[in-house]
């Protein structure tokens, strides 16, 4: 399949937070919050600027058979997406015009079937602009920080043919699989893959590349149907 999966986005799904979202891919649904405060890590006060971090999780049920909170939170993988999370929203932030301020992500997966780590960049981006908008209301001298939108999608190889956006079903199977974040102007923010099963080669490369970018064209105007110009 060389589309992606569909997409639901239900903005301000929860009250409280600065910023909220539930973002389905398919049948993968993330659970994401944005939350802003004034406790900046010192390493960032050093640098005089702002700072954004993100928490990733499942919950227990989110898969076919039940795992432990304590196993989910404590796993690697879990540390991992995570920081992949972070990296994402921060390429495109100017943290320099919000030094007093820190964003913290929260992703929980509430239902997985692939691409759990890509619909929560995907997610987290509608969030936290969200959140820096209304703070913006309370504080009209603050600078918009946001430079450009970012989005993420999976690709990979199945039998020698190239599928977008992977369900579960797909995912386990697939000779390859990439993942691969970029922002609206069409830049590489990150691209992690590995050959499952077998290696593949440069060509290869190139067409998941171009496929992925197709994928992310459109969950960038799924983005922008929701957040309308994010420059602002």
């Amino acid at each position: 399949m060389m589309t992606v999966r569909p997409i639901k986005v239900t903005p301000k799904f929860l009250k409280h937070p600065e910023g909220s979202c539930l973002f389905q891919m398919g049948e993968t649904k993330v659970l994401c919050t944005t939350s802003i405060s004034d406790d900046v890590p010192d390493h960032a006060k050093a640098s005089s600027k702002g700072w954004l971090s993100s928490e990733y999780s499942m919950l227990p049920r989110a898969t076919t058979t039940r795992s432990s909170r304590g196993k989910i939170a404590s796993g690697g993988r879990t540390k991992e997406i995570s920081r992949l999370i972070g990296r994402s929203l921060r390429a495109v932030l100017d943290l320099s015009v919000i030094p007093e301020l820190s964003l913290m992500i929260d992703c929980d997966v509430i239902q997985a079937d692939g691409g759990t780590r890509t619909a929560s960049i995907n997610g987290g981006f509608v969030a936290t602009v969200q959140a820096l908008r209304l703070w913006r209301k309370s504080h009209p001298e603050m600078a918009w920080p946001v430079r450009e939108s970012v989005a993420a999608v999976s690709v990979g190889l199945l039998d020698g043919k190239c599928y977008l956006d992977l369900d579960y079903d797909k995912d386990s199977r697939a000779d390859v699989d990439l993942n691969v974040v970029m922002t609206g102007s069409g830049h590489f923010v990150e691209i992690q893959g590995n050959a499952e099963h077998k290696p593949f080669s440069h060509p290869e490369l190139e067409k998941m590349l171009r496929v992925a970018r197709q994928g992310i064209q459109k969950i960038l105007a799924v983005q922008k149907k929701v957040l309308g110009d994010v420059s602002r």
